[in-house]
């Protein structure tokens, strides 16, 4: 085991029954949760705020309503933008084999948010119960389904981009164009690009343009107002950050924010 891996905690469920199990918290905006490991996988719901996650490979920025599907045995840290309304899943591996791989921020349909409520006031699902094994039945049914959706940041391993991506990430705001920034990362543009394509999967300018969503839907639940997330995110006017913003969440910043101030939380 590496130095990092055992600098973190690992969570281990109670030895009781069940092949899921659930908790409930509410966290102040801001509220940073240290690197840790789940032995087992991990659904993870918000009914307000915004949760990003972030590991080694990347970050994924949840907006409300949405989940993101955390597979076992993946180190991750967690850091709340607004006041966030958690609701947790844990599936024991081993419990299904086609349960997806990879993080993924994913929509919650209304069938699967109920499904994840009720498993929260029952406090955990033992297929030994009958009750509990059609719920658990259903339950996996709809994660094998599930859509991405969201805002995914990927990290690119090489040492230049990776410089390159830190210093955007540090100041997403920031308009100058690659060829002014490959001045300082020490590869040319070409090579970026390149770079950027096969270690994330997009292009500089697709992954840039996630970069400042992430941040806007970040600073949009913490509070701000439109007009300055827009250009503090780097964005020329407040109407291409209003247009960039309806393509990837299908609504515009004020309606996302009338839904976050004014959806309840699920009881718990």
């Amino acid at each position: 085991m590496s130095r990092t891996r055992q600098s973190v905690s690992v969570w281990r469920p109670e030895p009781r029954p069940g092949g899921v199990r659930s908790l409930s918290y509410d966290y102040p905006s801001g509220h940073r949760v240290a690197p840790h490991v789940h032995e087992w996988h991990q659904l993870v719901y918000a009914a307000q705020g915004v949760m990003t996650l972030s590991t080694d490979a990347g970050a994924w920025i949840v907006p409300p309503h949405r989940a993101v599907w955390m597979p076992a045995n993946v180190e991750h840290a967690i850091r709340m933008s607004g006041a966030v309304s958690m609701r947790t899943l844990y599936i024991r591996t081993g419990i299904a084999h086609d349960l997806p791989r990879d993080c993924r921020i994913v929509d919650v349909p209304p069938l699967l948010r109920e499904l994840i409520l009720r498993a929260v006031e029952l406090g955990s699902l033992d297929a030994r119960i009958p009750a509990h094994r059609h719920l658990l039945a259903v339950l996996l049914d709809q994660i094998r389904t599930l859509r991405s959706s969201g805002v995914h940041l990927p990290r690119p391993r090489d040492a230049r981009a990776r410089r390159l991506a830190s210093q955007l990430e540090e100041a997403p705001g920031d308009r100058r164009t690659l060829a002014a920034l490959a001045r300082r990362s020490g590869a040319s543009v070409r090579t970026l690009q390149r770079i950027f394509r096969a270690e994330t999967g997009m292009t500089f300018g697709t992954w840039r343009q996630q970069l400042r969503l992430g941040h806007a839907l970040q600073a949009l639940a913490a509070g701000g107002s439109v007009t300055a997330v827009a250009l503090d995110a780097g964005y020329a006017s407040v109407s291409a950050f209003v247009s960039a913003f309806r393509r990837t969440f299908g609504q515009p910043p004020a309606r996302f924010l009338r839904r976050r101030r004014t959806a309840s939380a699920p009881s718990s």
